[in-house]
């Protein structure tokens, strides 16, 4: 931590809240913010995130002022002017003052942002990147090892807030079309934009036929990849909106994942998660929860239980994988209603 004691929040009448992006950190944040919200009644919280993740935070308990990111209208030639006109929008807004920023993200975008804000105080985290901390006026000491949502709690505590048992307050979402009668599927999530993360065809397919004859629902963004083929299969991909993914997460039998936003969201609202790691490490960006299990190097059990040595494999599940994952997932009896 910077050698300033951080100041008293009692001071203040709101909390500027900076983390846009993405869809997994935002789930990583909620957690702290509650524990905020909890200690600090008084506080009027205001999130600054990425328009396409607004919906996570919109009526939540947690929160009292979304403001939208429009990030993707920054890029390209256009893009400086665009942020410029956003910004002076942005510094007009009005809001309670004194008010304190809490930079999330950690990158130089965040730290001008929250300093464009005209926040009294700007304080971030020690694993900042980009020379964001040379824009905060405190910096609290984190394990750049350990959890990410550990590390968004840490800030917190530094504040002297207790955090007990980690809270992630969602949305209950709304039913999609097209989601079965009867017995609830397990849903399977299985592509991410992440380089090296979705499941290769193949792999996919043989998952789907070994989770046969239990019905399967596939929700996510697929890459243009044929689709797997089965009667079994109920195929939402692409069909869902955010809260639609919330609510399907929740009333699934268990949901299997890859490493991503949906992997965190299911972890946190359904005991029986499962998420498929390659080449990121479950130590620090694997479902948080504790009931939830990881696939990784060939094996399933809880993200702390990897070696270092296991965390660093950069396999990827195989056909034989895809089995024994569906062994284990039907193995999970259904969660009571």
């Amino acid at each position: 931590m910077s050698a300033a004691p951080l100041p008293d929040l009692a001071g203040f009448r709101s909390a500027l809240i900076v983390k846009p992006s993405s869809l997994g950190d935002i789930i990583h944040t909620l957690p702290a913010v509650q524990a905020l919200r909890s200690a600090h009644p008084h506080l009027h919280i205001r999130w600054l995130a990425n328009t396409e993740w607004t919906p996570l935070l919109n009526d939540n308990p947690a929160v009292d002022e979304v403001i939208e990111f429009p990030r993707k209208t920054f890029r390209g030639p256009a893009g400086l002017a665009a942020f410029a006109t956003w910004a002076s929008h942005w510094r007009r807004l009005p809001r309670p003052q004194p008010e304190i920023a809490l930079d999330f993200q950690g990158l130089l975008r965040s730290a001008v942002v929250a300093r464009l804000s005209g926040a009294c105080s700007v304080v971030g985290l020690s694993d900042s990147r980009e020379g964001a901390r040379l824009l905060h006026d405190h910096v609290v000491s984190v394990d750049a090892g350990a959890h990410a949502l550990n590390r968004n709690l840490a800030l917190v505590r530094a504040f002297g807030i207790e955090t007990g048992e980690p809270a992630t307050p969602l949305p209950e979402g709304s039913r999609p079309d097209g989601w079965p009668a009867g017995e609830s599927p397990i849903v399977l999530h299985p592509w991410s934009r992440g380089c090296g993360k979705s499941l290769a065809p193949d792999v996919l397919q043989a998952l789907c036929n070994a989770l046969a004859p239990a019905p399967v629902a596939l929700v996510g963004m697929p890459g243009g990849e044929p689709l797997p083929s089965g009667a079994h299969l109920i195929n939402l991909s692409g069909r869902t909106s955010l809260p639609e993914l919330v609510w399907c997460l929740r009333q699934a039998r268990a949901v299997i994942s890859v490493d991503s936003g949906p992997m965190h969201i299911a972890a946190a609202v359904h005991p029986h998660t499962l998420g498929l790691h390659t080449w990121s490490d479950p130590r620090q960006v694997g479902p948080h929860a504790a009931s939830a299990r990881v696939w990784k190097a060939g094996r399933i059990a809880a993200r702390s239980d990897f070696s270092p040595s296991e965390c660093a494999s950069l396999q990827a599940p195989g056909v034989n994988d895809a089995r024994r994952i569906a062994e284990f997932v039907l193995a999970w009896p259904e969660p009571r209603a």
